[in-house]
């Protein structure tokens, strides 16, 4: 009996190549057909090292990658970004509440033992610029519209979390929001990430949402979006106490509100905040209504710093919620801003 030949589709076909591109554009690096096999896995899809030859050599025939050089291997091209960021529009949608999802699940961040990975948001400022995005930065860390002070730097070259830093460029990673969705999971309860939006605050207090982009029909994280949509207003909120800033909206069951009241504690005493506010249960909280048996929870953006130097005309590359880093390598802002 001759044996039976699996036949793949063109649509498996363009899923495997899409995702070798989003590796080689998530690593901002050359990457052998080795280590793209390896992450590819680490994605769920299986594929040999023979395999991803060929699938790097048909990208190489239509442009969207390169070889750098048998050793280093290859790099996503301008048209390599430019395809995936246009194509299967059916991958994208809920791009962002898996990831939510996903960073929730690597978080193992334990205050008791003072370790365990982070959620990170990671942005690249031009190297020229770094020192005064930092200052730009201050009032706002001062402020606490920040989910913790602890921060994380890198040079080009070097890596935040699995993010390369690129050429001329410097890392500044913040705590994303997302610490708190792992925290909770780890300790049984589970958090309905909604969406994130433009919170509009007055006289340093929460009023309502402007803006909002729901995670489970999105492909990009709110943040990115707003930030580079110039509709934010962070540093005019920090002087002035009235303004527009990141913000994302969660749900808990009621049921679990006394014991979310003492995990918050139990972060914030290791140095990390960013909940906002905490309703009541059944209780619309910033106009928002909620199902029966709910608590509303608002979360501050962890790239309202970031937002804030944007502000002040300070170009950025950001990558929310993207990675996860030890808590044993992330250091004080203010500790960072002395030195640099």
């Amino acid at each position: 009996r001759l044996p039976m030949t699996k036949l793949i589709s063109q649509d498996e076909i363009e899923k495997k190549t899409l995702l070798i591109l989003r590796i080689l554009k998530e690593v901002r690096e050359p990457l052998g057909s080795r280590l793209i096999a390896r992450r590819m896995t680490e994605t769920g899809m299986t594929l040999s090292e023979r395999a991803v030859r060929y699938h790097l050599r048909l990208l190489d025939e239509r442009g969207l990658t390169r070889l750098v050089d048998r050793r280093d291997g290859r790099e996503i091209t301008d048209l390599g970004e430019e395809e995936l960021s246009r194509a299967r529009v059916q991958d994208k949608v809920g791009l962002a509440i898996s990831r939510i999802e996903n960073l929730s699940f690597e978080t193992t961040f334990n205050p008791g033992v003072g370790g365990g990975n982070l959620p990170m948001n990671v942005s690249f400022f031009p190297e020229r610029s770094f020192k005064r995005a930092l200052a730009a930065m201050k009032p706002i860390f001062k402020a606490g519209l920040s989910v913790s002070d602890l921060v994380a730097v890198a040079y080009e070259g070097d890596y935040l979390g699995n993010l390369v830093v690129p050429r001329g460029q410097v890392g500044f990673a913040t705590v994303c929001s997302i610490v708190v969705n792992g925290f909770l999971l780890k300790r049984g309860v589970p958090m309905d990430s909604k969406f994130g939006g433009i919170l509009e605050m007055d006289q340093g207090r929460p009023v309502r949402f402007i803006e909002l982009i729901h995670y489970s029909g999105s492909s990009l994280d709110p943040s990115e979006v707003f930030i580079m949509g110039k509709m934010t207003a962070v540093s005019r909120t920090v002087q002035t106490g009235k303004g527009l800033i990141l913000a994302n909206f969660r749900e808990i069951p009621g049921a679990s509100r006394p014991l979310v009241e003492e995990l918050i504690r139990e972060l914030k005493a290791s140095g990390i905040g960013g909940v906002l506010a905490l309703g009541g249960v059944g209780e619309h909280l910033c106009q928002i209504p909620l199902e029966i048996n709910k608590v509303g929870i608002i979360l501050l953006g962890g790239l309202n710093p970031v937002a804030g130097a944007y502000e002040a005309g300070i170009g950025v590359e950001n990558r929310a919620m993207s990675t996860v880093i030890d808590y044993r390598r992330l250091r004080n802002y203010w500790e960072v801003l002395r030195e640099t």
